[in-house]
């Protein structure tokens, strides 16, 4: 491991296919995630859900910082990759029961999954260097995190939530004071790991419409009407929020990236992408338990508790993006706050629309939002172009 190649830092890559490799365990955790969302639609459920959910995140950043900094294609990297792939299944099978008697092997599977991570980083800075001793000041209150965490995993009931917080606690503690130190942050890969990650959280939302359809043709044996309707609808919801994301927030957010240099970058990097994608992806995810559920009974009026996840999940969704370009350029996306108010309303008034309904009143209001924001950033971009190429005017 002394031997790992660390590129450059003025030279970024993309994401190695061991890296996607190991994206597929989060797709078992994510849906695992909705999976307690769906059977505990309480605020004490989402909460659990929440904290799981972070937990996992920050082991998933971890790795993509430690990815960041070295080559992602060597053969010492690929097998850590792989290793943390099998001790991430665990960890994502035991999110079910983690606040019963599998609260040990999740807390112990993620720790280790973190500990590899920050590992990877330790081995490929020589000592000495000032990205090693960044690491290691980055390391410290994570180790304490782990201790917390595998300690409440064994412990019951509050005193495993109180621990894990306090762990998760320590872990933001460190991002907060890693800011004053010196990392390698290619800006490329990082928008590329975080688009791909969404990508497996919007999967969540293709497997809620295949539930769907499997407890249709079991029940039915076909597909009825309202069934075929809810699909469309779901399809289209997962459609819009992809767009809303990939067409031009992310190149965008990346452009922005690659105009900072030194710690700039690096603050950057932690808002945007540690951070605020912890929104935007949760967002998908709570989310994808209201469509489930949606697509499971499509005629009948949602029940108030999935009303608030999808109402929750979509506004988490648009406002996250909205930070993220507040943060990033210093403007604001008038169109998905209007959105976000509105989602809210429509959710509150339409407690009695049936889901397929109240789906397609929202996949329209999603469709009108981003027709709206493409005029208007098009327009400002066709003033600016025109006021640039126009010639000086008569001084007189």
């Amino acid at each position: 491991m002394r031997g790992l190649d660390v590129p450059e830092p003025t030279e970024d890559f993309t994401a190695d296919p061991v890296e996607l490799f190991f994206d597929l365990a989060f797709v078992f955790a994510f849906s695992q995630l909705v999976f307690h969302l769906v059977h505990h639609p309480t605020w004490t459920g989402a909460a659990e859900a929440w904290l799981l959910f972070a937990m996992l995140w920050m082991a998933w950043s971890t790795f993509t910082w430690s990815a960041n900094a070295v080559s992602g294609n060597a053969r010492p990297v690929r097998i850590i990759f792989l290793i943390a792939t099998a001790a991430t299944l665990p960890a994502a099978g035991g999110v079910t029961t983690a606040y019963e008697d599998g609260g040990a092997v999740f807390a112990i599977s993620v720790s280790i999954i973190l500990a590899m991570g920050l590992a990877i980083q330790l081995w490929a800075f020589d000592s000495g260097t000032a990205h090693r001793l960044s690491v290691i000041r980055y390391a410290r209150p994570n180790l304490v995190a782990m201790v917390l965490w595998i300690a409440g995993g064994f412990a019951t009931d509050e005193a495993r939530v109180v621990l894990w917080l306090a762990g998760l606690g320590s872990i933001l503690y460190g991002t907060i004071r890693a800011r004053r130190g010196t990392w390698v942050v290619r800006i490329g890969h990082f928008a590329e790991r975080h688009g791909l990650i969404l990508i497996v959280a919007l999967g969540e939302v293709v497997v809620a419409i295949g539930i769907g359809i499997i407890d249709s043709l079991a029940e039915e044996g076909g597909l009825p009407t309202d069934v075929i309707m809810g699909l469309l609808a779901a399809g289209l919801f997962a459609g819009l929020l992809w767009w809303a994301y990939f067409d031009r927030l992310q190149p965008a957010l990346e452009w922005r990236g690659e105009q900072l240099d030194g710690q700039q970058r690096g603050w950057y990097a932690v808002d945007i992408y540690t951070y605020l994608h912890a929104v935007i992806v949760s967002g998908v995810i709570i989310s994808a338990a209201a469509l489930e559920e949606i697509i499971l009974h499509p005629s009948d009026p949602i029940p108030l508790a999935f009303r608030i996840m999808l109402a929750g999940g979509l506004v988490m969704y648009l406002l996250g993006t909205v930070a993220c370009v507040g943060r990033a350029f210093r403007v604001v996306i008038p169109e998905r706050i209007i959105a976000s108010v509105v989602v809210v309303a429509l959710v509150a008034i339409g407690a009695s629309w049936s889901g397929v309904v109240l789906l397609f009143v929202l996949d329209a209001l999603l469709f009108v939002v981003l027709v709206a924001e493409y005029v208007r950033v098009e327009g400002q971009r066709s003033s600016t172009v025109s006021a640039d190429s126009e010639p000086a005017g008569d001084p007189q």
